[in-house]
């Protein structure tokens, strides 16, 4: 409880009048506000949970995540907004880079990270992890490929067997699918690595933009094979679709979703207060409701005592350096757009 509002619930016992204290306690809170830009399935079942349980308002912005960074970045040099939360820790080490996000800040609920999320935290406390997914997996239609064709690693997507039959989404609108590309160009090298998306292009390579059209794609036949985010794939999996979700034994890159507090926040005492909310175990528990969150529910926890949705057991993670694949960001999406998309 904030001290204008414990000065008016005082005031308001001390002259006996109940109602006039509720009324004055609702006037108090009522004046902050929280804005709440995000690309997250879950972010409005947080902002209305959050609402109800502080009394603060929330005014959610929700976009695709290349639109939500176009739109932050607009916004540098007069924010509009408190908060942002999205996938994807390299574009969240691109705009701590250039002096956005409010630095030294450590929520108290920080204190309840697993290892894994202790990890992921940067040094500056600039960002906070909420949670982790895969970036990329291979998810295929078990109706159009027998398992003798079945792909393993990345490389078994540029079979003829899969001519024109593989989906990904555009890094410069997926949010997710710029750790895809940074992760594969990690793991093969540079030119290795861009030599593999020349080669799915000349294999047909279909992109769209999100991971909804790829997946709607994939369920309807018009491709065999997608690489998309693995809580995407695992949500179409437990629905009974008929597809099986493949993490390629060479590693799957960690995709933490992160939120952050502008530097100039508008109302800072709301934007911690909201972060330290997603932290808590109540905060997870909102995130994990499926009927509200989709398939972003099913995301790997990093707080100690929340359960997984998914059994990810055995699967190889690979940390890329966001700092170091978030400046490369740029250059690499426009290179993605020139050479594969176009």
């Amino acid at each position: 409880m904030r001290a204008p509002l414990r000065a008016a619930v005082a005031w308001g016992m001390a002259m006996a009048l109940s109602g006039l204290a509720l009324a004055t306690a609702v006037s108090a809170q009522g004046q902050e506000k929280l804005v709440f830009d995000s690309a997250q399935g879950y972010d409005q079942a947080e902002a209305t949970a959050f609402q109800q349980r502080t009394g603060i308002r929330v005014e959610l912005s929700d976009m695709s995540t290349g639109p939500l960074l176009a739109k932050v970045t607009a916004e540098r040099e007069n924010p509009q907004w408190d908060v942002v939360w999205f996938d994807g820790n390299a574009a969240m080490a691109e705009l701590d880079a250039q002096h956005m996000l409010l630095r030294g800040y450590t929520p108290p609920n920080a204190a309840r990270y697993t290892a894994l999320g202790r990890s992921l935290l940067p040094a500056d406390h600039a960002f906070f992890p909420t949670g982790v997914t895969a970036a990329g997996v291979i998810v295929y239609n078990t109706r159009l490929v027998p398992p003798a064709d079945a792909p393993r690693t990345w490389t078994d997507l540029l079979r003829p067997f899969f001519r024109n039959a593989v989906g990904m989404n555009n890094p410069a609108v997926s949010g997710p699918t710029y750790p895809i590309v940074a992760g594969i160009l990690a793991q093969m090298g540079m030119a290795k690595g861009e030599r593999f998306f020349l080669n799915l292009k000349r294999n047909g390579l279909v992109v769209n933009t999100t991971n909804g059209i790829t997946l709607q794609a994939l369920l309807d036949g018009k491709i065999k094979a997608a690489i998309v985010q693995d809580s995407a794939a695992q949500a179409i999996r437990q629905s009974g679709g008929p597809v099986k979700v493949v993490y390629p034994p060479s590693g799957v890159v960690l995709l933490p979703s992160d939120i952050a507090i502008d530097a100039k926040a508008p109302d800072m005492a709301a934007a911690k207060e909201f972060v330290n909310f997603v932290l808590s175990p109540y905060g997870q528990r909102v995130m994990q409701d499926e009927k509200q969150a989709g398939s972003d529910s099913l995301f790997q926890p990093i707080i100690q005592g929340v359960r997984p949705l998914v059994d990810r057991a055995g699967v190889t993670w690979i940390h890329l350096d966001p700092y170091v694949w978030g400046a490369r960001e740029s250059s690499i999406v426009t290179w993605f757009t020139d050479h594969v998309v176009r």
